[in-house]
């Protein structure tokens, strides 16, 4: 009967050494290429179209929680001048965003940069849920088109050269 007890108690701690390695990576920080390939879209439904996604300019994060925030570009070639202008790229988030101040709840949305330096977040249905002043970075050596980057307990959204604070909550 103890043999058969400490048989199943190994054999308990074999099935459960998985998950409690996969609770230990799913810390804070930015996501690795794989971990992007495996949650990324490869395509993203926005104003009653689906459009593919640039997983070459894509980023993310994880925040507190093991919850993401993906964002990536997309292919607007199908969509209506007055749309691809302000509609760059997808924003996906598992928890609250504070955007430069305001707050985004979390969901999937569609976002931009315009021409007068404002950062757009729009929802499917192109309503407009969040406008805020982005940031230029003038100084920035090699702008590429998306990219996150980690700053001092939050991170920035960058597109180009233009760019916006997010901070998890």
């Amino acid at each position: 009967m103890k043999q058969r007890t400490g048989v199943c108690v190994i054999a308990l701690l074999f099935c459960l050494l998985p998950l409690l390695l996969s609770a230990q990576q799913a810390k804070p920080g930015m996501l690795t290429a794989e971990e992007l390939k495996h949650a990324v879209p490869t395509n993203f439904f926005f104003d009653g179209k689906t459009a593919p996604v640039q997983m070459r300019n894509a980023a993310g994060f994880r925040a507190a929680g093991g919850k993401l925030v993906l964002a990536a570009l997309v292919d607007t070639s199908g969509y209506a001048t007055d749309i691809a202008e302000k509609y760059q790229g997808l924003l996906i988030t598992q928890v609250k965003l504070h955007i430069e101040g305001s707050e985004l709840a979390p969901g999937a949305y569609g976002f931009g940069f315009t021409k007068d330096g404002k950062f757009l977040v729009m929802n499917v249905a192109v309503d407009e849920v969040l406008s805020v002043s982005g940031q230029t970075d003038d100084k920035l050596a090699h702008p590429v088109p998306l990219k996150i980057s980690e700053e001092g307990g939050g991170y920035r959204l960058y597109a180009g050269k233009k760019w916006v604070a997010l901070k998890a909550e």
